[in-house]
């Protein structure tokens, strides 16, 4: 069982940046005969993003691969920052947080595969999802309760939303 992050760890976090397959989806990806594809997102965990924007968390979806589903989803929810096609995870996020001014200490990262463990172990609170592989799940300082795409992300925007005293529902 992993140590509870303490609230003003939580309270600290400026950046919540996430990987999208596994994270944000439970991972399927379907492929139609037609060549388009589809992801499910979870409702809860757009809402949760949209309430961190609310309160001044900015918000990044880092992914290994390109997606016009992906593309479509951050359009919707306005994620400002949306990194597609990029397995350097920890450079991307790096980069991501100098164009910020954030120290790694200001950042929550999530991911579910081994390409994110280096993001999960540098940033400031690292998370993963339960199903996780089994390295990136040792890497984190946090495992959410529920998993990938059934409101693990919004579990994450509750926990800083309520470090910062800040009503999820305001």
């Amino acid at each position: 069982m992993k140590a509870l992050i303490a609230p003003a760890r939580w309270a600290a976090i400026r950046l919540f940046a996430m990987d999208v397959d596994g994270v944000l989806t439970d991972g399927t990806i379907e492929i139609h005969s037609d060549g388009t594809e589809s992801k499910r997102f979870s409702v809860i965990d757009g809402m949760g993003l949209v309430q961190l924007a609310k309160h001044g968390v900015v918000t990044a979806w880092i992914s290994g691969r390109a997606s016009g589903a992906t593309s479509l989803r951050a359009e919707e929810l306005k994620i400002p920052h949306v990194v597609q096609g990029r397995t350097d995870k920890i450079t991307a996020l790096k980069e991501l947080a100098a164009t910020l001014n954030l120290a790694a200490d200001q950042i929550v990262y999530m991911g579910d595969d081994h390409i994110d463990t280096a993001a999960i172990r540098w940033a400031g609170i690292g998370v993963s999802v339960p199903d996780a592989m089994p390295a990136t799940f040792a890497a984190a300082d946090y495992v959410t309760r529920r998993r990938a795409g059934q409101g693990a992300v919004r579990e994450v925007c509750e926990h800083i939303l309520a470090a910062r005293g800040q009503s999820p529902h305001e």
